[in-house]
């Protein structure tokens, strides 16, 4: 579907030069001499290389859309994680790279979504959040306040995050898995 340059939104998917590129950052530029652009900062697919690319209102871009499909997690294989689909129960194997730095939050039985083109797999997406327990963090010091600087915590997947004073050892917390910073305390 072709939309014009400056309609390029942060998530969208377009095809450029060849390759498959995500929008990751956008600004709106109007200088003093000639016409308004869209700076768009461009991350690929295939080799996940970073790209900055300027788009006038003028050009038109190729937006593509991925297939999305939900999958089971069900274990790591060295640098490959085996899942299971839902509806059919086969198994497909694909490269840990393709969850990024997200992939140290995968849990036995987690629901991924895995983004496509064409049948071949882009990317590994996790739920937003996940719920861990804390094995390790300092006791908190009498007369701190939850305005006090955070402290670290270490996680039972060995994932060290920065967590209030009021969080202690044994508690579990909910993290974001885009930013791993901590969230609230589980319900």
């Amino acid at each position: 579907m072709k939309i014009n340059g400056n309609a390029i939104r942060p998530g969208n998917v377009i095809e450029h030069r060849g390759s498959l590129w995500r929008a990751v950052r956008i600004q709106h530029t109007q200088p003093g001499k000639g016409g308004a652009y869209l700076q768009v900062e461009l991350k690929n697919l295939i080799d996940n290389t970073k790209l900055n690319e300027r788009f006038r209102s003028s050009e038109s871009v190729e937006k593509v859309r991925l297939e999305q499909k939900d999958y089971q997690f069900l274990y790591e294989d060295d640098d490959m994680l085996c899942l299971m689909d839902n509806e059919t129960y086969e198994q497909i194997n694909v490269g840990k790279d393709l969850a990024g730095d997200a992939a140290v939050y995968l849990q036995d039985g987690m629901t991924v979504t895995v983004e496509s083109h064409e049948d071949k797999p882009l990317a590994v997406i996790l739920p937003e959040h996940v719920t861990l327990e804390v094995v390790e963090t300092e006791p908190t010091v009498k007369g701190q306040t939850a305005a006090a600087s955070y402290k670290p915590a270490i996680m039972d997947n060995g994932v060290r995050i920065m967590v209030p004073p009021f969080v202690q050892t044994g508690e579990k917390v909910v993290v974001d898995t885009t930013t791993g910073e901590y969230v609230k305390r589980a319900d």
